[in-house]
């Protein structure tokens, strides 16, 4: 835990598709989720990928949203069977699915009222209470329901949105990172060095990364990061005095 400074507030990113259990779809959007939540000075602090079974969702929507300050979810919103993900968070809300006129319109007139059949209007329902959030990029809705945020999965849609939604909540200090590496560096021979380190830095995140450059061979990256710059800053001082007692010459930042 942070010690004498602010804990950020704390976001779960439940990904729901069987498609990524599979193998078939790799995630994208974790990536694009913890960069913005890091900016932001929301710590994206659990992920995790469930399928497309209403109970499972039920019961990890409801568990999550009481654990966590910001829950979103990617994937399930859509016209076909397996995009549920609207029902299920309406029923871990215990509220029913009612039709939101102004997204019923906007997506009448995006695909033409011949077009518009009843698995597209299935787009158009939203949980009782919740809030659409405006979509960028496609017509279908995503929306807000208290803590939870329930953006579509198709990566273009996603990183649209996150850019739209973030800046609306509210924010802490943004996560600071900073680091060296060094190629001829093993972790083996100052792991217990290492360990020292983070025992005087509790507050901050301290990790150690092994690499291989195709032309200058193996080394390893030492990166430090937390809420507090300064802490962040001394500690890389740290680190990088390390490096140097192993022989080795730091390198700004990550190889």
């Amino acid at each position: 835990m942070l010690q004498n400074i602010p804990s950020p507030k704390t976001a779960c990113l439940l990904i729901i598709g069987n498609e990524i259990l599979s193998g078939r779809t790799q995630d994208a959007n974790t990536r694009t989720l913890a960069l913005a939540l890091n900016q932001h000075g929301i710590r994206l602090l659990e992920v995790r990928i469930i399928p497309d079974i209403e109970e499972h969702i039920v019961t990890t929507v409801t568990a999550c949203r009481e654990n966590f300050d910001f829950i979103f979810t990617s994937g399930g919103i859509g016209p076909t069977h397996d995009d549920i993900t609207a029902a299920c968070i309406a029923k871990s809300f215990n509220v029913s699915l009612v039709k939101h006129q102004e997204s019923f319109t906007a997506l009448e007139e995006y695909f033409g009222t011949e077009r518009f059949n009843t698995a597209r209007q299935r787009m158009a329902y939203l949980p009782e209470g919740a809030v659409p959030i405006a979509d960028p990029v496609a017509i279908a809705p995503g929306f807000i329901i208290e803590n939870v945020h329930v953006l579509a999965g198709v990566p273009k849609i996603f990183t649209a949105t996150i850019a739209a939604l973030i800046p609306t909540l509210p924010q802490g200090t943004a996560l600071s990172m900073t680091g060296w590496h060094a190629y001829g560096l093993r972790e083996g021979d100052f792991a217990a060095n290492l360990t020292t380190i983070q025992e005087n830095f509790p507050q901050l995140d301290i990790g150690s990364y092994p690499y291989e450059h195709p032309e200058n061979g193996k080394g390893v990256a030492l990166i430090v990061k937390g809420y507090h710059a300064e802490q962040v800053q001394d500690a890389a001082r740290i680190l990088h005095d390390l490096i140097i007692t192993q022989g080795q010459t730091p390198l700004a930042g990550e190889p």
